[in-house]
């Protein structure tokens, strides 16, 4: 209930009983109702990791929480800076406006994972397991996916620069409107179409890439990433004639 709402009802149980004293009761009550969802909340965030638990903007930078249970976890806003979550069990967990600055999740099981928005520079997510996972206008700038399973991951309108996807499995993944500039593509693991639509590929590696499936992709991009003689592009597309990369 709302601080200007109990006002009311106090000032209308003084006006019908005359009695101070009910009022005043009546007030006791009411702060006590209006203090209880801050303590509610200092409580969970002080709580041992746990499936579901709710740690909504907590406070758990720097700490080590290797091999935590938070699958369905509320981590909504939760600051984990500097903080090692490696080997956990993510699946499912709300990570929206997470800070994961210079955080590790590696090795950890994400599938369907919500990282929408999250800022995590230098984020170490190697060798995680994040099927499904969401990372729609994630602050990523190089992060750490070396190894990684992004199988159907959403990238859309993420912040990837030189994020590094080496040997990471990216089939059915989305990038439309992300910023790819400078990251490492060329090596990851896929099958299929990838999406591009308005992707920007400032001097990003695609040397050796079969995206001759790849969806949105236009020649103004190719024109500017890192491709070679065995890069395929689609039929509409064609190779520049010196490549941005080629003399580096």
């Amino acid at each position: 209930m709302s601080k200007s709402l109990a006002g009311r009802v106090l000032r209308r149980a003084v006006k019908n009983t005359g009695g101070l004293a009910v009022a005043a009761a009546i007030g006791a009550g009411f702060c006590s109702a209006l203090l209880l969802p801050s303590e509610a909340q200092a409580a969970s965030c002080k709580s041992e990791p746990a499936p579901s638990i709710d740690w909504q903007d907590c406070n758990k930078a720097s700490l080590v929480l290797q091999e935590s249970q938070l699958e369905s976890a509320n981590l909504f806003s939760t600051d984990f800076s500097y903080t090692d979550l490696r080997n956990s069990n993510l699946s499912g967990a709300n990570f929206e406006k997470a800070t994961l600055i210079r955080s590790s999740l590696a090795g950890s099981k994400a599938e369907k994972a919500n990282f929408t928005r999250v800022e995590g520079y230098r984020t170490v997510f190697s060798q995680i397991s994040a099927p499904g996972a969401s990372f729609n206008s994630a602050e990523l700038q190089r992060a750490d996916f070396t190894g990684a399973d992004l199988t159907g991951a959403d990238f859309e309108k993420a912040e990837l620069g030189r994020a590094n996807f080496t040997d990471a499995t990216i089939t059915g993944v989305g990038f439309p409107m992300a910023n790819l500039a400078r990251a490492q593509l060329h090596q990851a693991k896929f099958e299929g179409p990838l999406a591009f639509d308005g992707a920007f590929l400032f001097l990003t590696h695609i040397e050796g890439m079969d995206l001759s499936q790849a969806t949105g992709l236009q020649q103004w991009q190719i024109d500017q990433a890192c491709g070679d003689q065995n890069t395929k592009l689609p039929a509409d597309l064609k190779a520049p004639a010196n490549w941005p990369c080629a003399s580096n």
